[in-house]
């Protein structure tokens, strides 16, 4: 093992390589401009209008006219498949995740080794690059020496897991191979490159035109954004300039002016660093030891959604009283939509009586964390500008398996404080805040409010609660779905990961009739029930964890 960990991750020279970004439209629907507008001439036809039907007039006249009315459904029907390489992650999390029209497949620092220390370099020269290139370079240094001490650390826990599993020493080797990069990846920074598939229809980026200065990274995003726009040109230049917009000018945009309002009232550099410890003490005291703390809810949600299924099925209490309406919508056992692994909740009538019920939490995440947890775009945090927010003192989360590794834990500790360092010694030279981020670790901690629905809570903590989860992403939802369960314990009864819920509903090695025959005497189903030690209800198959988690939790603590 030893000999493997130091072949893989010793003895590299590390050098900052910053290609261009590359934007290739790979997939687009055909004659994007002709489609949206026979869509629009449907609304006023008797048939079904076709493209073939569209004529020069009808171009000159309807484009331009419904766009600029804000008649824009029709342009939602183009679609336009991206495939980007070389644009940092943070330009993805501030920009073309944070927000919920769009599909995107991007490369996993959880999975990928980053062998290169590949980043966005912003326009930086002298002694500005030199101490910008500088961090990085010590940034991947540290994720590679981590990234080597670590894996011993893991396969002691991997090994037995592995075993369990019936895994090879070869797979064992390779589980902890990728838990030790997980680890090790919040060392890099967030101008780290990535790759991504990156679908969106004609009307967002028409949108990503308009906005792209709003984010933390407007250079970044304005260039990769242009290379859009050109690719779609390409294909079909009416959809761009029969229908062009400009982009929003520095002095419109509502957070710089709200920005230079407070420049007006006396906010230096020096006060916002002061204004944002305060911010972070208050908001951590109020947190205290949760990740995420249920700050508002309504207490009469669980009567509404009773309500609301009996306004489904045309029924009164007296028929269907408030418990029983509940246990249909959210007991496995019943729901049977509850154990498929497609989510089609919100096409369930039933189901979409759990919209009343809406919850919103303060919460803390990484930034490397939160860009996964963005990933369930229905239930929207109000995200922070890091370029305003940045701290001049060192803000970070430690992954717990460096307290039990001291020279993991120093290599990493030092490269925080190098890394703000670099940021601060930045921003003292004058260097743009936009920049000077990039340079910030993927450790960085970010702090926000979140809200939405049950029914879309539900979808993220049955995929985010699960062993295989993300650490942080897993500790949040975990903290969430149990405050959920306090203050509403009908509708978060069945609460938890994939296994569990399926596990309640029947899926498994246990019959369905045997299943309704224990229902309700939980204590002693884990008792009776004689299930061999497999992947079970888990829908991952030989992807499991390892562990039975559906038959305790949520007291199966989480090894790893």
């Amino acid at each position: 093992m030893e000999k493997n960990t130091n072949e893989k991750f010793s003895g590299k020279n590390v050098a900052v390589v910053s290609p261009v970004a590359k934007i290739e439209l790979l997939a687009y629907t055909g004659h994007p401009f002709d489609i949206a507008m026979a869509t629009a001439r449907t609304c006023y036809s008797s048939d079904l209008v076709y493209v073939k039907d569209i004529t020069p007039g009808q171009r000159d006249r309807i484009g331009k006219s419904i766009y600029e009315a804000g008649h824009h459904t029709p342009f939602q029907h183009p679609t336009f498949v991206f495939g980007l390489q070389n644009i940092s992650r943070h330009v993805v999390w501030s920009f073309f995740h944070a927000h919920p029209f769009y599909n995107s497949e991007q490369q996993s620092q959880r999975y990928v080794v980053m062998d290169d220390a590949a980043v966005y370099v912003p326009p930086l020269e002298g002694e500005a690059l030199k101490i910008y290139e500088g961090a990085v370079v010590k940034s991947w240094e540290a994720y590679n020496k981590i990234s080597q001490l670590l894996i011993g650390d893991n396969y002691g826990l991997m090994e037995k897991i592995g075993k369990l599993k019936g895994q090879s020493e070869k797979q064992i080797m390779t589980d902890s191979e990728k838990k030790a990069i997980e680890n090790a990846r919040y060392v890099l920074p967030l101008g780290a490159h990535t790759t991504m598939y990156h679908t969106i229809s004609g009307i967002v980026l028409k949108r990503y035109v308009r906005m792209a200065a709003t984010s933390d990274c407007p250079t970044e995003a304005k260039l990769i954004v242009d290379m859009m726009v050109e690719e779609v040109r390409n294909i079909d230049p009416d959809f761009i300039e029969r229908i062009g917009d400009e982009a929003f000018l520095e002095n419109d945009l509502v957070e710089q002016k709200l920005y230079t309002e407070l420049v007006g009232r006396g906010l230096t550099q020096e006060k916002m660093y002061e204004a944002n410890e305060q911010f972070r003490e208050s908001f951590d005291a109020e947190l205290g030891d949760r990740w995420s703390k249920l700050v508002m809810f309504d207490p009469r949600a669980e009567h509404i959604v009773a309500d609301s299924v009996r306004e489904v099925m045309g029924v009164g209490a007296s028929v269907i009283g408030d418990d029983e309406a509940i246990d249909w919508v959210v007991n496995p056992a019943k729901n049977t939509y509850m154990n498929d692994a497609l989510n089609s909740w919100n096409m369930s009538p039933l189901m979409r009586t759990l919209n009343h019920a809406q919850y919103t939490f303060k919460k803390r995440m990484t930034h490397t964390g939160d860009s996964q947890e963005q990933r369930h775009r229905m239930t929207p945090g109000s995200k922070p500008l890091l370029r305003l927010t940045h701290t001049l003192k060192p803000d970070y989360m430690t992954p717990p398996v460096f307290e039990k590794n001291e020279e993991a834990l120093k290599v990493y500790t030092d490269v925080m404080n190098e890394m703000w360092s670099a940021k601060n010694k930045l921003i003292e030279m004058g260097v743009p805040s936009e920049f000077a981020c990039y340079i910030l670790p993927n450790a960085v901690m970010l702090r926000y409010t979140q809200s939405g629905s049950l029914l879309y809570f539900m979808h993220k903590w049955r995929l985010r609660s699960c062993f295989l989860a993300q650490l942080e992403i897993y500790n949040c939802s975990v903290d969430e779905l149990m405050q959920v369960k306090e203050v509403h314990p009908l509708l978060g009864k069945y609460l938890g990961p994939p296994c569990f819920t399926r596990y309640q509903g029947g899926v498994g090695h246990v019959s369905s009739d045997r299943m309704k025959s224990i229902m309700g005497d939980s204590a002693n189903t884990h008792k009776s029930l004689d299930l061999a030690t497999t992947e079970g209800p888990c829908p991952e198959g030989p992807r499991w964890c390892g562990i039975n988690v559906w038959m305790n939790f949520p007291k199966t603590k989480r090894p790893f």
